[in-house]
């Protein structure tokens, strides 16, 4: 490929259509191709729309407001763009719960603790892990940057007391360790010139610290139970320390005197903020009701009504974000944004707030269903995200959503036993057409729209007809449950996939067996080329396997995936697979050749649990299990440069150009910036998109 690059562009050059005065250029456009060509990293995104499959901990703005932070028993954090609630990025490293995080001063930097007891710093502009510190034994619950920025504070519990390490940003350099706590170290605050820092711990205390040594100032008492939050006033002269034991406490800094006590709260305290001018304070709580204090007198100024476990003002006070923990029923949390004026509802962070376990387009792409275990499905318009509707109906994890072949129609499963119909039109669920004693795994619609297959936790396959609802057959013979069904196009073979490590081939005219494939583990997926002549299977052996469903010989194995895979589509002209797996990566492979073409391994969440070609070939669905819907853009749909279409940029299309060279007119298939004239700019569309596809 780099032979026939270079011959290219010296036919090129003897034309003296690229003098040698822009090697530069040239360099550069060979810079660009490698890095396409060999690059890995996120996909090309259109939308995102996601939410936390977990508590959210905590909340944080970024110092000029326009971003914040959220993170929390997912294992994520998530950074969002505030003036619209567009998930940025999504922050993957840590296999424990994430409990707080901090924006450095300057907003450039993000710190973190968790729960195998490090703190991270992240780029806040690309997401890179910057530095990790890990001198904490356990668990570390609080962050905390230096108002300059050169100090980290983060709280933990070592065996016997809680632990305060401060760090040096720079080169993560231990300052000071505090250990005067008894109990863990739950919330830390730095103060605004920065010469104090302010701690609460489960032992009931909040203790006044000197940052230039490490010497303890004042320990203030009173609470009756562990302090869960703690924020310094803006001016520094008070602290506030919120509580287990439903109460808020204000203290003065200078001798850690009392000086008043909030009372209201019917459960426990989860956090507190002052506003930024420091009138008003925010509290919330488990009791759904976030409170608005007035600072001077301690009056009840506004009750928002909402659970939080955290909250945080924006830097310009007109805002006060929060993270809820679950609500009742439910193990999945939000993120919201409140109007600090009326306490209204600003915002909605967080869309599905449990994990994605399917995703379907319908057969125009226009639109997209989620299915999640949040017990909802959700319907997105493709072209720019918009929420069109949340079906609720289901009363456990909703595991799988198909569109019917003519779009009027979504069917869903569910773990509750249930397969559901709904009308697009309206939205009105039609029926419920199929039921099972056991959690429904995969579900599957005919070509023509006239049969349901059902895959189950019970072993058996059910194909009813989707009119009535009525069972027409059981398929029996898979030994654990059936995790994946797929038709042919055609309509006359069923697949299936199973935990029992094999696939199934089934003549669906009259339930016959057809063929028993076996290599994988669990079989999570099965799917068939759009010309019906091979299915790919992918499994828990992290391998991708071709097999020709004549006779059910196995044609190839695609390796690469470290983990599960979850997830496998081809795309509507068969060439490409792609799939998505427990390793965190979504990879697409050339079918000819079980080549490794593309490798994105961020924003992908914790796994990828679902995926789907749009039906043109250009746009590509996935969803994760961070509770996060992705429409990407498919790197190999009408490739730029591709002057014949015959999906490779190569010396054809060069030549193409070339002798086209010079020519003016409308729709000149060469004229690929479509400027009316084949000129220096289409050649160099072919030479930056060199060997794509081939």
């Amino acid at each position: 490929m780099g032979q026939q690059f270079g011959a290219g562009f010296v036919r090129c050059a003897e034309r003296g259509i690229i003098g040698w005065q822009r090697a530069w250029l040239f360099v550069a456009l060979v810079w660009a191709w490698m890095s396409h060509a060999f690059g890995q990293g996120q996909p090309d995104m259109l939308w995102v729309r996601a939410g936390h499959a977990g508590w959210v901990n905590t909340v944080a703005f970024s110092p000029d407001g326009r971003l914040m932070a959220s993170a929390g028993s997912d294992s994520t954090i998530k950074i969002w763009r505030v003036s619209d609630g567009a998930l940025l990025r999504t922050l993957v490293g840590q296999e424990q719960s994430v409990y707080s995080v901090a924006f450095s001063p300057d907003g450039t930097l993000l710190a973190s603790a968790n729960g195998i007891g490090t703190v991270q710093l992240w780029r806040v502009s690309d997401g890179a892990l910057v530095r990790t510190f890990s001198d904490h034994s356990s668990a570390v619950f609080c962050v905390a940057f230096s108002p300059d920025g050169s100090t980290v504070a983060s709280g933990s519990r070592s065996l016997f007391w809680g632990e305060i390490i401060l760090w040096r940003v720079s080169d993560g350099a231990i300052l000071h360790v505090l250990t005067e706590h008894g109990s863990r170290v739950t919330s830390l605050a730095f103060s605004p010139d920065g010469s104090l820092l302010v701690s609460g711990s489960d032992d009931r205390t909040v203790r006044l610290w000197r940052v230039s040594d490490g010497a303890q100032l004042h320990i203030l008492t009173g609470h009756t139970a562990g302090i869960s939050s703690v924020a310094f006033s803006p001016s520094g002269t008070m602290v506030a320390s919120g509580s287990w034991d439903y109460t808020v406490r204000l203290w003065r800094v200078s001798d850690g005197a009392l000086l008043r006590t909030l009372t209201g709260h019917t459960r426990e305290v989860y956090s507190v903020a002052f506003s930024p001018n420091g009138d008003l304070l925010a509290s919330g709580g488990l009791d759904y009701a976030i409170r608005l204090w007035r600072v001077s007198d301690g009056t009840l100024v506004r009750v928002i009504g909402d659970y939080a476990t955290s909250v945080a003002f924006s830097p310009d006070g007109t805002m006060l974000a929060s993270g809820s923990p679950p609500a009742s029923g439910s193990t999945y949390t939000t993120v919201k944004m409140w109007r600090v004026a009326d306490g209204m509802l600003a915002r909605v962070f967080s869309w599905h707030t449990g994990e994605i376990d399917g995703v379907a387009l319908s057969p125009d792409g226009r639109m997209l269903a989620s299915a999640s275990r949040d017990w909802t499905v959700r319907v997105w318009r493709v072209s720019d995200g918009a929420l069109l509707r949340t079906l609720i109906g289901h009363t456990f994890s909703v595991s799988c959503v198909v569109f019917s072949p003519d779009g009027s129609m979504i069917a869903s499963g569910s773990m509750d036993g249930t397969v559901r119909l709904w009308r697009v039109s309206d939205w009105a669920q039609l029926r419920i057409v199929a039921t099972s004693d056991y959690a429904i795994y995969a579900i599957a619609l005919s070509p023509d729209g006239s049969l349901l297959a059902v895959g189950s936790a019970d072993r058996v396959i059910q194909v009813r007809r989707v009119s009535d609802g009525a069972l027409l057959r059981t398929l029996v013979g898979h030994t654990w449950g059936v995790y994946s069904v797929a038709f042919s196009p055609d309509g006359s073979i069923l697949a299936s996939g199973s935990g029992d490590g094999t696939v199934r081939l089934w003549r669906v005219s009259d339930g016959a067996l057809l063929h028993t494939l076996t290599g994988h583990g669990v079989v999570t997926s099965v799917v068939f080329s759009p010309d019906g002549s091979m299915l790919a299977s992918g499994g828990q052996d992290g391998a991708i396997r071709l097999w020709r469903v004549s006779d059910g010989a196995l044609l190839r194995t695609i390796t690469g995936h470290t983990n599960w895979v979850n997830c496998i589509a081809f795309s509507p002209n068969g060439r490409i697979l792609a799939s998505g797996g427990a390793d965190r990566t979504l990879r697409l492979w050339r079918v000819s050749d079980g080549a490794q073409l593309q490798l994105y391994d961020r924003e992908t969440g914790k796994s990828v649990r679902s995926i789907q070609f749009s039906p043109d070939g250009r746009l590509l669905a996935y969803g994760r299990l961070d509770a996060t819907v992705v429409v990407a853009r498919n790197p190999f749909w009408r490739i730029r440069g591709d002057v014949n279409h015959d999906g490779c940029v190569d010396d054809a299309d060069l030549l193409q150009v070339l002798f086209a060279f010079g020519q003016s007119g409308s729709g000149l298939p060469e004229d690929l910036n479509n400027d009316g004239t084949v000129d220096d700019a289409d050649l160099l569309e072919v030479l930056f998109h060199f060997g794509e596809g081939c």
